[in-house]
């Protein structure tokens, strides 16, 4: 992949991405708020302003990484929203929410991104220059959405999947789930290298990300 292609595709991408990580955090910390937790309020997190979720490694070097690699899925992830379960209203079933607001919202971006890929391509001719672009965002914004949603759904803390399962399962099965958060990024990491998660959360998210571009396109 040569500069120009580089480029191309981080245009593309750059804005689709930013979108997707900072409201997957804002979304978390809004849910926390309306639930009695005001930390992520508090310090400032309740922005759409990207400069307060960038972390350099996952929003920057990640993604930019698997562009130059020119990998079929990009991930990253933003600095997690501050979330003090203490305060909660009822913690162990609040928790719930609060994690599942992520990757809901994940998901809510990727059907909007659809409904509007379903105007785009139905734009006149004489809008090409605009409706082409605008198409390949809505794209790569409905399979990045769901690679967020899907990878946070994996039941393993401190993965919002881990959190919503610890709020489910009973006490003692909760407890020794989440004995493992400390641990969790490790296992996250090493079931990458070995190709876990391409051959599980792959298929998943080409089939979902898939039917969504299908239904939007007209051909």
């Amino acid at each position: 992949m040569d500069i120009a292609d580089i480029m191309q595709k981080i245009s593309i991408w750059a804005l689709p991405v930013l979108l997707a990580i900072v409201l997957h955090e804002v979304a978390h910390g809004w849910v926390a708020d309306k639930l009695g937790d005001n930390t992520a309020r508090f310090m400032g997190r309740l922005t759409l302003n990207p400069i307060k979720h960038i972390d350099p490694i996952g929003t920057i070097a990640i993604p930019l990484v698997l562009v130059v690699l020119g990998s079929p899925f990009l991930f990253g992830y933003a600095k997690p929203v501050p979330v003090d379960f203490r305060k909660l209203g009822n913690p162990k079933r609040d928790m719930i929410w609060v994690a599942l607001a992520g990757p809901a919202t994940n998901l809510v971006l990727a059907v909007v991104s659809a409904l509007v890929l379903m105007v785009v391509v139905n734009m006149p001719a004489s809008m090409m220059w605009a409706a082409e672009p605008l198409a390949l965002m809505c794209q790569a914004s409905i399979i990045f959405n769901m690679v967020l949603c899907i990878f946070n759904l994996l039941p393993l803390p401190p993965l919002d999947g881990g959190r919503i399962a610890v709020g489910v399962l009973p006490g003692p099965m909760a407890w020794q789930l989440s004995r493992l958060e400390p641990y969790g990024m490790i296992i996250v990491i090493a079931l990458l290298m070995l190709g876990f998660f391409q051959a599980v959360i792959g298929p998943m998210v080409s089939a979902s990300a898939g039917f969504l571009i299908n239904m939007a396109l007209p051909y």
